[in-house]
């Protein structure tokens, strides 16, 4: 595939990203009032040194290892990768007009007949090998490993105690958290878990004109006899106004703008359920998709389960590191309790304290159409987005979309042998390092603006061997130069000039050639020597280590 056909499917995807919220959002501040307060009888918060007010959090302090981590794998999968029909499958199938309704109507029937709840039935996940997923992450060079806990689809993928549709008990009946956690740990990998079923009150309300009003009672003679489908739904209230319109949901992410507001059972529920995936399967990370916390500002229940999971994490570590919690569209004061996750995004510049992008090689749940058309991202585009985001600060977390039948396809096993071949040469740039004095040098330096969570991918000017991104080591002695392409000629490094930053060695990253250089105040540091090219993926990125005798900045 081209590079230009690449970024055409990419920003298709972008703009018709049914996830992304409203341009126009923002923040919500730490001085709001929550009107519903969540009981902790039944799941108690852990004492320590965090108490559930952000005043408190904001004593969080990243982890060293995640910030030498660096990348992270994801598998953000579902019972909406059933169908293999792409994003927001469980809400779209229910609104007229969408080509996913005329989807399920053409491969399932009428919503109301077979809605959501019966294509949790249908999902088995019967090819599903988490040992050997995780096995090809970590040879990926991933260095955690992150997988979804529950989507906004709200079917918890553990044995909850507190939600009966959960994939232990519907579905394919398997403990998916429990077998994710136990091989990150056979690889060695910290493991995190994604929550993203604090907006399932709102999300599904267009079911309600379907099968989405069904009781415990409507169940006899049924397979989800005994099963109360509102568990599911969470369809006991009014809709709110406008709820068929596919787009309204953006704008009321922020429980505003006219959405019906959560209730006390419905928060509460949210709390005990989030509170028992922590306490059964406790991971490392935590991703929250909300903007801050989840339900805030209705309810005080994301302030509880931060400081839950951070007690809990120093408690297991003897003090010695609190977990990562992630959350979105955060002000300066949330920044400092929470880390800062941007989604399908990168900022223009070096961003402190260290923070996320996530993103996705084609959509975050599996959709055929794409893996038919080739719309994954190359191998050295996620190369790319690594280094350009290492410079800044931050990690990568990339998800790797999973069919429903829990495998992956060929083309996307392709994507990660390539990130392999380029890791295996060239990890060392990348892992453990920390921003350079500026982050890069070139054409494609000046990025482009976010948007709500992020939403910039694609959107600047794409990386070319024009490019340069900087990585340093910790210690300061060494300087990684990452050149975003293969060197036809002479590389400039206009940033390392002479006298300050003198130069003692250059050597090319999986080569044993010598590499010629001079160095000068007014052409910088320009390496003369054109390498040979790679015939491998190795070949996305030319990677210079450079010996300095300081590094300024």
């Amino acid at each position: 595939m081209t590079d230009s056909r690449t970024k055409i499917i990419t920003l298709l995807i972008l703009f018709t990203a049914p996830f992304a919220v409203s341009v126009h959002a923002e923040s919500i501040p730490i001085d709001a009032t929550p009107s519903v307060l969540v009981n902790t009888q039944l799941e108690p918060v852990v004492e320590g040194k965090f108490e559930p007010v952000w005043e408190s959090l904001q004593q969080y302090e990243t982890p060293e290892w995640f910030r030498d981590a660096k990348f992270g794998i994801w598998a953000h999968w579902g019972p909406q990768c059933q169908p293999e029909a792409g994003d927001w499958y469980a809400r779209q199938m229910y609104l007229k007009g969408d080509w996913k309704h005329k989807f399920h109507l053409e491969h399932y029937g009428d919503p109301a007949q077979f809605g959501f709840k019966d294509v949790i039935h249908e999902w088995k996940a019967d090819q599903w090998d988490p040992a050997r997923l995780v096995n090809l992450y970590k040879r990926a060079g991933a260095r955690y490993f992150f997988a979804m806990a529950n989507h906004h689809d709200n079917l918890d993928m553990w044995a909850s105690k507190y939600q009966p549709w959960n994939s232990a008990a519907v579905g394919p009946k398997k403990n998916i958290i429990a077998g994710w956690a136990a091989a990150a740990r056979d690889n060695d990998l910290p493991f995190g878990v994604s929550v993203h079923a604090a907006h399932a009150w709102s999300w599904y309300e267009p079911a309600q004109d379907f099968d989405g009003k069904l009781t415990k009672a409507d169940g006899a003679g049924t397979w989800w006899e005994d099963l109360d489908p509102q568990d599911l739904y969470e369809q006991r209230h009014t809709p709110s106004s406008d709820y068929q319109n596919g787009g309204s949901i953006h704008a009321r992410w922020n429980w505003g703008n006219g959405v019906t507001q959560p209730d006390q059972a419905y928060c509460q529920k949210f709390y005990n359920r989030t509170m028992d995936l922590i306490n059964s399967c406790q991971p490392e990370l935590i991703y929250f998709d909300d903007t801050a916390l989840p339900l805030w500002p209705v309810s005080d229940a994301g302030l509880k389960l931060a400081a839950h999971f951070y007690n809990s994490n120093l408690k297991k570590t003897d003090g010695a590191s609190n977990g990562v919690l992630f959350g979105k569209i955060l002000n300066e004061e949330q920044k400092k309790a929470l880390t800062w996750d941007v989604e399908r995004g990168v900022p223009a510049e070096i961003v402190y304290p260290a923070w996320q992008t996530c993103t996705c090689i084609g959509g975050w749940h599996y959709d055929r159409g794409l893996y038919e058309r080739g719309g994954y991202k190359s191998a050295r585009t996620v190369i790319h987005m690594l280094a350009d985001i290492v410079s800044k600060n931050g990690n990568l977390l990339l998800n790797i979309p999973v069919r429903g039948d829990g495998s992956i396809d060929e083309k996307e096993e392709a994507v990660l042998n390539g990130i392999t071949e380029w890791m295996d040469v060239n990890s060392e740039c990348i892992y453990a390092t920390r921003p350079w004095k500026v982050f890069g040098e070139g054409p494609a330096s000046e990025g482009a603006a976010l948007s709500a969570q992020g939403f910039n991918e694609g959107k600047g000017k794409p990386f070319t061997a024009e490019d340069i991104r900087y990585t340093a080591s910790k210690d300061g002695k060494t300087l990684y130069a990452i050149v975003m392409g293969w060197p036809a000629k002479p590389v400039v490094f206009h940033t390392v000039s002479s006298p300050e930053k003198a130069v003692e060695k250059v050597e090319l990253l999986g080569s044993k050639e010598r590499m010629r250089w001079t160095q000068n105040a007014a052409d910088a540091l320009v390496i003369e020597t054109i390498p040979s090219k790679p015939d491998s993926e190795a070949a996305a990125a030319a990677v210079f280590k450079i010996k300095l005798t300081e590094i300024n900045g």
